[in-house]
This record gives C-alpha cells, structure tokens and sequence, in this order.
C-alpha cells in the first residue's frame, strides 16, 4: 500500500516561519501531482499549493509570495516553506499525491497523509 507522512507542523508567532515536509512511500511506480491542502475548524478543505512532477506549481492567491511548495523526484518527497505566516494560516496542513502503482498499469490514484496541525498566534 501508499502511505503519506506530513511532519514540519507546530506553533508560531505571526511573521514566522514553518517548513512542512511530505514523504510517500509503498509500492509507487510514478508520482505526477503533489500537493499541500489545509483545513480550517468549520471550513472546507482547500488548496494550498501543487506541483507536477516537471516542476510546474500553481498557488492559491492567499499565500502566493509567502509559501513556496518544492518537491525531490527521488526522496518521493514534497515540502511546504511558510514565511510570514498570518493567524489565518492556522489549519491542518494535508499532504496529497496523484500516482500510479506497481500493479495498477497506468490507473492514477490519489492519496491523503493524516495531516499535521499549524496554529499561528497573532
């Protein structure tokens, strides 16, 4: 099976800083879209930031500037850099990935690690 596994979250003050990190492991043949969510108590899920597997990335127009999403082909990794953080950033953070498996002959899946919280004081 796949297994995402979000780390990096944590406390901070407004105007800091928080590096989340992403690994996937299990039996991936490829990775295409890695991606960083969040979710807020009483909102809906939404999109942080993504990015392909070329390196392309799309942010939502919140953090444009403030967060950058980087990803390691090989690690299987994809990490989140927050500068200038804002008590409106304060969510928990989900980690996706849309890939194919060893078994799966082309089929893309998309997976969700369990999330890790980021609170931001004001």
């Amino acid at each position: 099976q796949v297994q995402l596994v979000e780390s990096g979250g944590g406390l901070v003050q407004a105007g800091g800083s928080l590096r989340l990190s992403c690994a996937a492991s299990g039996s991936i043949e490829s990775i295409n879209v890695m991606g960083w969510y969040r979710q807020a108590p009483g909102r809906q899920r939404d999109m942080v930031a993504v990015i392909l597997s070329g390196g392309s990335t799309n942010y939502a127009d919140s953090v444009k500037g403030r967060f950058t999403i980087s990803r390691d082909n090989a690690k299987k990794m994809v990490y989140l850099q927050m500068n200038n953080l804002k008590a409106e950033d304060t969510a928990v953070y989900y980690c996706n990935a849309d890939l194919t498996l060893k078994s799966s002959s082309g089929r893309m899946y998309r997976y969700w690690g369990q999330g890790t919280q980021v609170t931001v004081s004001s």
